[in-house]
């Protein structure tokens, strides 16, 4: 004997709704076994579920186009990072800049390679420790480090920092999106189950053959256990 099990994904929720709601027949005076509030608030909540699985299907496609965006913000932030601490370094050790003053880029006196600035957070953290140095050394009266500029340094970390921005902003997105559907999934399930109760209920009396399809018909999802024979 078949039986019956509530949805599992939010599209299997949706369809479970939409095969009742599109059902004409629960319309009808003869057919009307289904109270009008329950319908409802199916009506409803189907609709909020589709609007909230369809907002966060595209939160999540604007979250992958700007990561696939990041690449290239990333690469090129770190390049600039990355080589202006190599040029600095190598300005020390030919005696431009004195060592001392590495401590304003927050390296210590015996650096002689760039740290680890492979992550977002180690790249903007390192960014702008860099970036200050430069900028007390030059109010200091030392000359600027040119190729890259400071300005050129910057811009593309300016450029990186506000994308690292915008990205965690896409990914809280998807977070409420994810946690709006989360709220609503009780609510769907609760719905289903007592539009179920109610159908079934109605067709308690008529023949398996017939309790089962015209049940089916109204959205009630049935399942057969392994090696059962499928008989209605």
């Amino acid at each position: 004997m078949p039986y019956r099990r509530l949805p599992k994904s939010d599209a299997a929720r949706l369809k479970a709704l939409k095969t009742l709601l599109d059902n004409n027949d629960i319309y009808t005076a003869r057919n009307r076994f289904i109270d009008w509030k329950t319908l409802n608030m199916a009506q409803s909540l189907y609709d909020r579920l589709l609007t909230a699985t369809e907002q966060l299907r595209l939160s999540r496609l604007a979250l992958k186009r700007y990561n696939t965006r990041m690449g290239k913000l990333h690469h090129n932030a770190w390049m600039y990072v990355s080589h202006f601490i190599q040029v600095l370094i190598m300005s020390v050790e030919r005696g431009e800049i004195r060592r001392s003053l590495l401590e304003l880029y927050a390296l210590p006196q015996d650096a002689t390679a760039v740290p680890d600035i492979t992550t977002a957070g180690k790249l903007m953290e390192w960014g702008k420790k860099v970036i200050e140095g430069e900028k007390a050394r030059i109010k200091k009266g030392g000359r600027p480090i040119y190729n890259p500029s400071l300005g050129m340094l910057n811009t593309h970390y300016d450029i990186f920092s506000e994308a690292v921005r915008q990205q965690q902003s896409l990914q809280e997105r998807c977070q409420r999106d994810a946690r709006d559907i989360q709220e609503l999934r009780p609510q769907v399930d609760k719905v289903i189950l007592d539009l179920w109760n109610q159908i079934e209920k109605y067709y308690e009396n008529e023949p398996p053959e017939v309790r089962f399809k015209a049940c089916r018909k109204f959205g009630v999802i049935y399942y057969y256990r392994r090696h059962e024979e499928h008989n209605y």
